[in-house]
This record gives C-alpha cells, sequence and structure tokens, in this order.
C-alpha cells in the first residue's frame, strides 16, 4: 500500500482502493461475485498472488470480510458495510468513463471468455425457457472459438467444450460487435441488420433470445453518454452553420 502522508480523506482512501486492480477487485464483489476463483476468472489478467494480496489487504482495512464455509472447505468473500458504500464509487467512475474516455475497443480487450463469464452472471433466469436450454457462440476470427452456455431455470453454466446436449440457439458473432451489443454501444437489432451477429434456432427461441440477457449494466450508462454526444455534436453543427449565415 502507497502511504501519501496527507491528513486528507482524499488522500487516505486513496491508499485503499487506489492501487492497481483493487477497483476492478471491488467491481466484482459488488456484482456478488464471492469466492476466490470466480473472482479470478472475471479478473483474467490478475495474478493469483496478487488478488490473494489486494483482498487480504481489503480485509484489513475493512472493506471486506472473509468467511470459512463447509468445515473450513470454502472461503467467501463479501463486502463489509464500507464496502459496500463504494458501489457509489463505482457508478460515478462508470459514468465518467463512459462520457470521457469509452470509445471502440482496443483489440486486446476483446476476451470472448470473459465476455462469456459476464453473460452468465447476467441471464435473466425469470425470461428463459422453462427447460435446459444450450447456446453455442461461435466468434468469427482467424482461430476459431466455440464457446456454449448452458442454461437452466436456476443456474448457468459456461462451457468451454460442446457439453453433448442438442444446441437450441447458435450465435455467430464477429467479437467486437457483440462487446458493443454487450456495452450499450449498438442493440442486438442493429448488430443482427448489418449480419455482424446471427442467430440460429426455433423461431420461437430466435424472438425470445434479445429478453434472455440483461446485458451490461454499463450499457445504459454507455447509450446515455453516446447520446449525450450526439446531442452536442448537433449543436455544435447548429452553431457552426448560424454563424456562417
Amino acid at each position: 500500500m502507497y502511504l501519501y502522508g496527507q491528513y486528507c480523506p482524499v488522500a487516505r482512501a486513496a491508499e485503499i482502493i487506489a492501487d492497481r486492480w483493487t477497483v476492478l477487485i471491488v467491481r466484482e464483489l459488488l456484482a456478488d461475485v464471492s469466492h476466490f476463483n470466480e473472482l479470478e476468472r472475471g479478473l483474467p489478467h490478475i495474478s493469483r498472488a496478487l488478488l490473494v494480496e489486494r483482498l487480504k489487504r481489503l480485509e484489513r482495512t475493512g472493506v471486506l470480510e472473509r468467511r470459512v464455509l463447509s468445515h473450513g472447505k470454502q472461503t467467501e468473500y463479501r463486502l463489509t458495510a464500507a464496502g459496500r458504500e463504494l458501489q457509489k464509487l463505482i457508478d460515478t467512475l462508470g459514468e465518467w468513463g463512459a462520457r470521457w474516455s469509452f470509445g471502440e475497443p482496443r483489440p486486446n480487450e476483446l476476451d470472448p471468455s470473459l465476455l462469456m463469464w459476464w453473460m452468465r452472471r447476467r441471464v435473466a433466469l425469470h425470461s428463459i425457457p422453462q427447460r435446459r436450454t444450450v447456446i453455442e457462440f461461435d466468434f468469427r476470427s482467424a482461430r476459431k472459438q466455440r464457446y456454449w452456455l448452458v442454461l437452466d431455470p436456476t443456474e448457468v453454466s459456461v462451457c468451454l467444450k460442446h457439453p453433448g446436449f442438442d444446441v437450441d440457439v447458435t450465435v455467430s458473432a464477429d467479437i467486437m460487435a457483440l462487446y458493443r451489443v454487450w456495452l450499450g454501444r449498438a442493440t442486438l437489432a442493429e448488430a443482427l441488420l448489418s449480419k455482424q451477429v446471427q442467430l440460429e434456432g426455433s423461431p420461437a427461441d430466435l424472438r425470445a433470445f434479445p429478453r434472455w440477457f440483461t446485458w451490461s449494466p454499463m450499457a445504459d450508462v454507455v447509450r446515455a453518454a453516446m447520446a449525450d454526444r450526439q446531442r452536442g455534436g448537433v449543436a455544435i453543427n447548429q452553431a457552426r452553420h448560424t454563424t456562417s449565415a
């Protein structure tokens, strides 16, 4: 932990949460991710040693508490009241990022495994069929990549190999296009119209598919920021037109 040596609430807070990876760890904990392996899957580029160190620090500073379950065989991480209050900070950071620093995805940010993990967490269980439903994702790239989401009424699983069940819906997609849909930079309807995303399956499943996901919790913020920028651009163009006239 870097100590700033300043008697200031901002400095004290920054000492706890401003280190690399800490804010994203808090983001995951606020999304009700509570086990080490799940945290690691949501933060695929962090080392295990660094994740352990950051969790210990958050525990020491009162941001989270660690609970040992199942006779010592499983550990659960839960935010304290202080940790849950960080939701306001995460929301503000997300809104600021969407408004001022969120352009098109960089190639190294397009991780299909991470996208599948995020989508698993945002399946609308109340809207999916009351039967096992298998979605196959075929990402178009130089290296073929396929993933499967197995949707059961009470549980959703990500599979890296064919799960052995019949596939109900196949999603063939450009990975960038699906990320843009996930984050609210484009709608699923737009991606389907441009054929950057294509669906195959029964007519009933294809009609229902858009309701099976609630998409990213940041999607509404991203859409609002894009709309604000577009309105700002229109206002600037109108002002230029008036001046030139």
